[in-house]
């Protein structure tokens, strides 16, 4: 089925784009563990929405006993003492911060090794992760983190309501060269990134594919280990994702 705009009407106006990425998940996870990953690895959605959590500082302050709560006795029923109670000085920087808690819309695979071992992630993007800076630095700061630790990556990004491009944030965190650099003229992307090591070298291998409104959507690499890979089929999942959702 061709990509379809779920961030706009008429089509937002019937199912959320929430209710598209959290079936798209599902059935992801369905067709790897069902087809595609042998006994030693599996897979699991984790969907999480994020929400805002803000601090009002002064009533906290206000509702603050500065000392300890001694009763007559003190605690242990013994003599109470005086406590010296310690005055920090005031902070030298401080200013207002907004702190996001962000969306997650991720397939994790997990490896049999003594233990559940992640070892690949798929990331599919919300418009919380392409709205502020902020909320760009934390998806690349969070990709970056699982490249760092051997664990391959797979971006996808059908958002249409928001421009940005979060490969450049990725590689702004990493510290990529610019021979890394890479956009889609769409602004719409699937992107597999993996780091291995080649003798005693890093290395950073991108298989970046622009996605458009009305096309068909590509099947890239979802590496397990360094010589193993899978078909993360896009096309497949997501037809039997608006299929599931009537979406026609």
């Amino acid at each position: 089925m061709p990509l379809r705009a779920h961030f706009h009407p008429p089509l937002s106006l019937r199912k959320s784009w929430e209710s598209v990425h959290s079936a798209w998940a599902v059935m992801m996870v369905t067709r790897l563990n069902g087809a595609l990953l042998s006994t030693r690895f599996e897979s699991e959605p984790k969907v999480h929405h994020g929400s805002q959590v803000e601090i009002d500082v002064a009533t906290y302050e206000e509702d603050r006993d500065p000392r300890p709560e001694f009763g007559t006795n003190g605690h242990n029923g013994g003599v109470a003492t005086e406590v010296d109670v310690y005055a920090p000085p005031a902070p030298p920087l401080a200013c207002e911060v907004v702190m996001t808690d962000a969306d997650t819309f991720e397939i994790n695979v997990y490896k049999q090794s003594g233990g559940l071992k992640l070892v690949a992630a798929i990331e599919l993007v919300s418009p919380r992760n392409k709205d502020l800076s902020t909320a760009r630095r934390a998806f690349a700061t969070k990709v970056a983190s699982y490249l760092q630790q051997g664990i391959s990556v797979i971006t996808v990004d059908i958002v249409t309501d928001r421009n940005a491009n979060l490969h450049e944030d990725i590689a702004n965190a990493l510290r990529l060269p610019d021979a890394l650099d890479w956009s889609s003229p769409s602004g719409l992307s699937a992107i597999c990134y993996r780091l291995i090591r080649v003798d005693g070298k890093e290395r950073l291998e991108m298989w970046p594919h622009e996605l458009a409104l009305g096309a068909t959507l590509p099947t890239v690499p979802l590496w397990l280990e360094p010589k193993l890979a899978v078909p993360l089929e896009l096309e497949l999942t997501y037809t039997n994702t608006c299929d599931s959702l009537r979406i026609i």
